[in-house]
């Protein structure tokens, strides 16, 4: 009888076959899933004798050595789409989707070696997106494969099989809505509160923690209106100047807390429903329109990184160490109230500052860059929020500020690698109106200069270098030989995720002649592209990329320029237009 639970390593996970039952949703993991999943298991197995626990993942057994996943089956894709990238040997049943044939035949693609061509329409784009995305994140880090393949067999999965016949329907249903282990910033919130000295005390931390762990609506709407009006100036965009700490900040609290507590509930049922009505719904749409940068455990590391004054090559905000990374917090009373006072300041301060996603109007379902303070007004319902361009709706300051902090966002997409966040807040809780364009600038080229980008070639460029080149370009606009090609501050520009190196003219060209490969992995032939982009482009030549998918060309700026030196004299690109395109590109990047 198999044991319950059964301790697998990674490696040996695939000896059994597994079906993802078609109540489950489809393959979601994006970039950012992905590539910790690959960092937690890199990072985690330093000496031989180590081992690293990655997860459960439910089962219900159905046949002999074929089971049914209940839960967790975006690791286990992702796992098995990192053991084909390594060729590891893995069955060809040992995935398989119910009823899911475009997903089945993605997996069999994948499998293939001689990767017969099929249109993009028979094929799964989330899970091919995720082969690619691991494919380019092992050839720009240049991981070493065998040491990596070695790791996988101290790093385990716990496998748990459902007891017989459960309603299977039943159990996913709960396990979707139920969490199962207490969070670690649960645990977190635990060791704080013990160490404070009061009730009341624990009672004003309890409530700033609750409200600023909603990290998708603006802080100060999270508070009741009597106790935002309180906490917050006038216009409700900071916190009063007179809150200058935890005490401060109890005392306002507490008094509405207090006053709160002593309606009837007459006064609320009389008074407040139309109110609450329109209030639990102002708070849906709220919840609906904005998504924050970074969850609310990476922002707890974020506050820790900067009250402490820790150095980019800390740590800290590694979650893998998340609870040593906190406890200084709770080691006294003292340090608990300055933690949860600077929790809420440098919240507002991220609200304000720090961009993020916005989902509204003409960009509800896919989003936008959004770098916006809250701001109060009134009508004849009541006070109700606005959001108004943070650096002022009118001139260029805050679309600038904005693209560069998203050329960043796209860049470092693991939370501990935002160490940019860390600097702008650590900044703005010295002075709220220090110049963060300056700073964030300053940085991005630190990171070009140290990337070594003059002698590097192929997947050995550095992501920064084309998204800090392309701000530049977006920022000061572009000329070739006196002709116009990118105006300045383009407005309808934004950046995209971006993960794939595009070859320009291609490395295994359908036509036309093959460059070698010092000029095919010259800075000059490439760009920063999405994954489909990369994947629709494929060996196409530059003349057929342009003519076919303008909008991928879009997605750079320095692809922008490129599309324009193809055109000119004999409309073809060619090994001497690389060149110049190169040594004008190094010329933007070292005038900065």
């Amino acid at each position: 009888m198999t044991k319950n639970p059964l301790q697998l390593p990674v490696s040996k996970v695939f000896e059994h076959n597994y079906q993802v039952p078609i109540y489950q949703r489809n393959y979601a993991w994006t970039e950012v899933e992905i590539i910790q999943l690959i960092e937690d298991i890199d990072s985690s197995i330093e000496k031989p004798g180590e081992s690293y626990f990655l997860g459960n993942l439910i089962v219900n057994q159905f046949d002999n050595n074929a089971y049914e996943v209940i839960d967790g089956q975006q690791r286990l894709t992702t796992l098995y789409l990192l053991g084909k990238y390594l060729n590891l040997s893995i069955p060809p049943r040992a995935l398989h989707f119910e009823a899911r044939e475009k997903s089945n035949r993605t997996l069999e693609y994948i499998r293939d070696e001689k990767k017969s061509e099929l249109v993009e329409e028979l094929l799964t784009p989330e899970i091919l997106n995720g082969y690619q995305i691991i494919s380019n994140y092992f050839d720009t880090k240049k991981v070493n494969r065998e040491t990596f393949i070695r790791k996988l067999k101290q790093v385990f999965i716990v496998r748990v099989q459902v007891p017989p016949n459960i309603d299977l329907n039943h159990y996913f249903e709960i396990m979707n809505t139920r969490g199962e282990q207490l969070e670690l910033h649960e645990i977190a919130k635990s060791k704080l509160l013990e160490v404070l000295e009061t009730d009341k005390e624990r009672d004003i931390a309890a409530l700033i923690w609750e409200k600023c762990s909603d990290m998708n609506s603006y802080v100060q709407m999270n508070f009741d209106k009597t106790i935002r009006d309180k906490t917050f100036t006038t216009d409700w965009s900071a916190l009063k100047q007179s809150i200058k700490n935890f005490k401060t900040l109890e005392d306002t609290i507490s008094i509405e807390k207090e006053i709160l507590d002593t309606i009837s509930l007459g006064d609320i049922l009389n008074k407040n429903n139309l109110l609450q009505e329109d209030q639990n719904q102002e708070e849906e749409d709220e919840n609906r329109r904005f998504e924050s940068t970074i969850t609310f455990p990476n922002f707890l590391l974020q506050v820790n990184a900067v009250i402490s004054n820790l150095g980019e090559e800390d740590s800290t905000l590694d979650d893998k160490n998340f609870l040593k990374n906190l406890s200084w917090n709770w080691k006294s009373s003292d340090n608990a109230k300055n933690f949860l006072f600077h929790l809420l300041k440098l919240r507002v301060l991220f609200d304000k500052l720090i961009l993020k996603r916005e989902f509204a109007r003409d960009y509800k379902e896919t989003g936008r860059w959004s770098l916006q303070r809250l701001e109060k007004y009134t009508d004849q319902h009541g006070a109700k929020p606005k959001y108004v361009g943070t650096l002022g709706e009118n001139g260029n300051d805050n679309q600038q500020l904005r693209t560069l902090q998203s050329s960043l966002r796209i860049t470092y997409t693991s939370p501990k690698t935002m160490h940019w966040i860390t600097i702008a807040l650590s900044n703005l809780l010295i002075n709220e109106k220090t110049n963060l364009i300056q700073i964030l600038e300053e940085y991005s080229m630190k990171k070009v200069d140290e990337s070594d980008y003059k002698f590097s070639s192929g997947f050995g460029f550095e992501r920064i270098v084309f998204s800090y080149l392309d701000y530049l370009i977006y920022r000061d606009g572009y000329s070739y030989e006196g002709k116009n090609i990118v105006t300045p501050m383009q407005d309808n520009w934004q950046f995209q995720f971006r993960n794939s190196i595009e070859h320009y003219h291609p490395q295994n060209p359908i036509e036309g002649e093959e460059w070698d490969i010092e000029n095919l992995d010259d800075f000059g032939n490439l760009a920063l592209i999405t994954v489909s982009g990369n994947s629709r482009f494929s060996n196409l030549p530059p003349s057929g990329k342009i003519s076919s998918y303008p909008s991928i060309i879009n997605q750079s700026m320095k692809l922008k320029i490129m599309e324009y030196m193809t055109k000119i004299d004999n409309g073809k690109w060619t090994e001497e237009k690389m060149k110049t395109h190169r040594d004008e590109m190094f010329r933007v990047l070292m005038n900065e």
